[in-house]
């Protein structure tokens, strides 16, 4: 009877917290399609808005932050609002902006596929601060900036913010592809794990004062809201508190299987308290953490404990858990798992306590006593370095790379769920599935063997390179990413640039300069004519000391090794074309457009030029094997220019679902119609051809059966 009581009332919670859900969500969702900036999309507005989230650097070198609309006017009228919104910035003055703080600005509004803002807003220019910060603001600033600005250089002191507070922002790219390839990037994210710690030290602490322990957790629920109030109550700090919640009343009470109902409640009110939570990989990976914790975890370290030492089977049981757990999503996010991420975070975990606890107690001294807190800091130094060395090292082991999305997801779920069920063949499944994996992956390898052409995927950008033989290559464009451009070249075995062209100053043609020079030795840069933008192009100018720089124009012939390069544009002298829609026209159209051939193909690269531009070219080139096709392959072409090249093989650099809608369907549609081979980095991934007598074998990384990569 009770046993059917139970079932009821579990049944009915369910449907209940569903209702609840999707009510809260529907009015939020309704409230946000119902606003007056969705009327603005595509227009540039004077804007007033309210700083949420604080500023930080992108992966593309922008900087970013959630804010709330107050007051926007256009040429359509003045609109009162309490709207969130995501705005990006090229100005690093936003990083001085706090929460709560005013200001306003001339912005560009777009559509966001992010679901917790109405509005994506892009600010040229910088903002003008309206109203100042709080003082109860300005004093957990000065928490925050002492820290950052006390810890010092390097790796090891960028990582002591990220791991005390999650303050990332002293982080080289580099750095943080490290940490994500290690399976450490956990530690720098103000997650469960930071919360816990604290927790547990205060719990700690709480027992030389009370000897009941409703006591000791009421003192640290109170340290947990300070802890909140430090690192700002983001929604994903909130979900990471109420996670670290879960685990502080599982240990403080001694009931681990038991804590279940506690994470059901803890799921239930951060999915209330903010609905797009529900959506969120974050919240979804700090769940299955903490559910693995609290299931799998125990049952790892007890059957560890049959043939390793306790401690270390107690050591060995946290990350494995978790790894598994949330390895479903990690793949269909960053498409690959870390196999050493296990050792890495082994190694790693005696340093996190001491850096956390200590870092904490050194950022709360360091506005009052910065001495001490400079002492501090030099002690935890020592395993912040060894944390960041560790993440160096493992950053260096292959990683197994899947397809992200739903078909990675499915893969790595379907064999975690094999795994539970055929629990007594657990080792001729893992054998078989090793086998497979190392097959699969050596028959699916990028580039394979010799390639001559190459075409990187870096996102919305550009980036072509040319192979002259023993690790050399002439690099087109370096794209938006410094990562992805570095990863591609290692993959290509490049490890010297005789000539890098950067056909013009647009940040996804140079942004990713840093990695593509990452250690290799560039002889010569050429750029375009047109400095503009100029904060990209003193930035390559800073980047490239030491270099030789020319700016070529056409007529310009040069022969390198097997190649030989004419410009075809810019031409002497300055050039005043129509504008096309959208920016950037006048610097698209002073990119540097080239002819390159030699025995084996030709190719003919144009940057982003535009249609008046191009109509000049016609009648200067004639057919040619391979054409990288301009601007991304955006509906702004002229048909003559690529009826008079009627390529064989069409390259479109490209992002996926980028926003700007490139490729336009009818640039492909006349590129095929031309019988041209048309490959999408978007869709094809990153391209290799192999050229021998104007003869072609594409090779492609991504594609349909291409499941696994060990890379």
């Amino acid at each position: 009877m009770l046993s059917v009581i139970s079932r009821k009332l579990r049944f009915t919670v369910l449907i209940t917290a569903l209702l609840v859900g999707s009510t809260v969500m529907s009015l939020r969702e309704a409230s946000i399609q119902s606003s007056q900036i969705v009327k603005l999309y595509g227009q540039s507005s004077e804007i007033i808005a309210q700083v949420v989230t604080d500023p930080n650097q992108s992966a593309s070198g922008n900087y970013t932050f959630i804010a709330r609309a107050i007051y926007v006017k256009s040429s359509h009228g003045s609109f009162e609002m309490r709207t969130p919104i995501r705005v990006i910035t090229p100005r690093p003055s936003v990083l001085e902006l706090l929460p709560g703080q005013s200001f306003s600005a001339t912005a560009r509004i777009f559509d966001s596929k992010e679901g917790r803002v109405a509005a994506l807003v892009l600010i040229d220019e910088d903002v003008t601060v309206i109203t100042q910060a709080s003082r109860w603001a300005k004093s957990l600033a000065s928490i925050r900036f002492g820290l950052r600005n006390l810890t010092g250089d390097g790796d090891a002191g960028a990582l002591i913010p990220g791991m005390v507070l999650g303050d990332t922002s002293k982080q080289s790219l580099e750095f943080k592809l490290a940490m994500r390839r290690s399976g450490l990037a956990h530690l720098v994210a103000v997650s469960g794990a930071n919360f816990a710690i604290v927790s547990a030290f205060v719990l700690w602490c709480m027992q030389f004062l009370f000897t009941r322990m409703k006591f000791r957790l009421s003192a640290t629920a109170i340290a947990l809201i300070c802890f909140i109030a430090l690192v700002r109550p983001s929604p994903s700090v909130l979900r990471a508190a109420a996670m670290a919640a879960v685990l502080l009343i599982a240990v403080g009470t001694n009931r681990g299987r038991d804590s279940l109902p506690a994470l059901g409640f803890a799921i239930g009110a951060v999915v209330v308290a903010d609905p797009w939570q529900a959506r969120d990989a974050g919240f979804a990976l700090s769940v299955l953490a903490t559910g693995g914790l609290l299931l799998f975890a125990p049952k790892v370290a007890e059957r560890f404990a049959r043939f390793l030492p306790g401690k270390l089977a107690q050591a060995l049981a946290p990350p494995i858990a978790a790894i598994v757990f949330c390895s479903p999503i990690l793949v269909a996010l960053s498409g690959y798992l870390s196999p050493i991420s296990i050792v890495a975070n082994l190694l790693a975990a005696p340093a996190v306590g001491p850096i956390t606890i200590l870092g904490f107690i050194a950022a709360l001294l360091s506005p009052i006593a910065p001495i001490l807190s400079m002492a501090l800091i030099w002690l935890i130094r020592f395993p912040a370095g060894f944390i960041a060395a560790v993440a160096t090292w493992a950053a260096q082991f292959p990683v197994l790379t899947l397809r992200t999305g739903s078909i990675g997801f499915l893969i790595v779920a379907s064999f975690s769920l094999t795994l539970w069920l055929f629990k007594k063949y657990l080792k001729a499944i893992s054998i078989t599935a090793l086998v497979l994996i190392i097959a699969l992956t050596w028959i699916q390898r990028w580039p394979a063997g010799d390639w001559q052409i190459a075409n990187c995927d870096v996102g919305q950008g550009d980036s072509m390179v040319l192979n002259l033989g023993n690790h050399r290559a002439i690099v087109i464009d370096v794209g938006p990413d410094p990562v992805l451009v570095d990863r591609c070249l290692k993959a290509l075995g490049i490890d010297e640039i005789p000539l890098l062209i950067l056909s013009h100053f647009h940040d996804d043609h140079v942004a990713g300069l840093s990695g593509a020079i990452k250690n290799r030795r560039v002889s010569q840069l050429w750029v375009s004519t047109n400095a503009e933008p100029l904060m990209e192009s003193e930035n390559v100018a800073l980047l490239m000391k030491g270099v030789e720089i020319m700016r070529p124009q056409r007529g310009y012939s040069v022969q390198i090794s097997q190649f030989t390069i004419d410009v075809m544009w810019p031409e002497v002298g300055e050039r005043v074309f129509a504008s096309m829609p959208g920016d950037g026209s006048a610097v698209n159209n002073s990119s540097i457009a080239a002819l390159i051939t030699s025995a084996n193909f030709s190719l003919f690269s144009a940057g982003d030029l535009e249609p008046p531009a191009q109509q000049e070219l016609v009648g200067r080139v004639s057919k040619v094997d391979i054409y990288k096709v301009s601007h991304h392959g955006s509906r702004y072409q002229e048909t003559a220019l690529m009826s008079a090249l009627k390529p064989e093989i069409a390259v479109i650099s490209v992002g996926a679902e980028n926003r700007y809608g490139h490729p336009a369907p009818q640039t492909v549609q006349a590129l095929t119609r031309l019988g041209a081979e048309v490959l999408r980095t978007d869709i094809n991934g990153s391209i290799s051809i192999q050229a021998k007598a104007h003869q072609f074998t594409i090779r492609t990384s991504k594609g349909r059966f291409n499941l696994f990569r060990l890379g």
